[in-house]
């Protein structure tokens, strides 16, 4: 997957298609696809046998039957849980993917963008685990990497200098350029509640990427897109999809 900004900008399915599917799942990453996504966003946790789960909380009670951390079970007893049932019937028994499952099912038609929740200071080898699934399935260069953890982002891109890395923020940036030394990031992700035309154009001029998410309105993504982001999350692809693909190119040039 390149940086390099384009028209449109990539459409990144947060947690896959999650208004038609529960988040996470093998469905609702189906209906992404056939959506018009051009990138999985998966966050990712660690269970106690030291693998990487597609899940998005730490804990397991709010989108599963079971109870207590996700780092407290290994990924075999994660696998025996209902991660679809609280969405609706159709959905009951719906199953926790690893990061390798996903990767492995979904590598030949999609992007990724995989969330890290922290470094190796909480999850001591981390990186290391992330990086080797990419490359295991050859998709590191159509991955982004993206955390709060800006440490963390620094060992990726130290492990693999190939394979992008976004620093996500809660708020507006003063300064891109200073969010690491020059070369380590890729981009810049932002709450699209919270940007600018100034913010997306400072990325630019730091020679960062802009992401922005969630957003579920096409007026909205519209906007983002005039104004030159690189890639807008969403749990609506196919509301953002027709209006992505209309906005013309900030820097000219074929928008499809």
């Amino acid at each position: 997957m390149t940086t390099t900004r384009r028209a449109p900008p990539l459409l990144i399915a947060w947690r896959g298609a999650t208004a038609v599917a529960p988040a996470h799942t093998i469905p609702a990453y189906e209906a992404a696809i056939a959506m018009g996504a051009d990138a999985l966003g998966l966050e990712v946790h660690v269970s106690a046998d030291d693998q990487l789960v597609v899940i998005g909380n730490p804990r397991l009670e709010r989108i599963t039957d079971g109870r207590g951390a996700v780092r407290e079970h290994t990924a075999r007893e994660l696998k025996r849980l209902d991660a679809g049932g609280w969405f609706g019937r159709r959905f009951r028994g719906q199953r926790l993917q690893t990061l390798s499952e996903v990767l492995e099912r979904f590598r030949e038609r999609v992007g990724f963008a995989v969330v890290l929740p922290g470094g190796s200071t909480l999850f001591p080898g981390i990186e290391e685990r992330l990086l080797t699934l990419l490359q295991i399935y050859a998709v590191g260069e159509r991955t982004l990497i993206a955390s709060v953890d800006h440490h963390a982002l620094r060992k990726c891109h130290d492990l693999d200098p190939e394979t992008p890395t976004v620093a996500l923020v809660a708020g507006r940036v003063l300064a891109p350029a200073a969010l690491a030394p020059p070369g380590v990031l890729r981009g810049v992700g932002m709450p699209a509640g919270l940007a600018t035309a100034a913010d997306v154009a400072a990325a630019r001029d730091a020679g960062l990427d802009c992401y922005v998410g969630v957003v579920d309105e096409p007026a909205i993504a519209r906007e983002l897109a005039a104004w030159g982001v690189a890639g807008i999350a969403t749990e609506h692809p196919d509301r953002l999809r027709p209006v992505l693909m209309s906005v013309p190119s900030p820097l000219g040039g074929d928008p499809s």
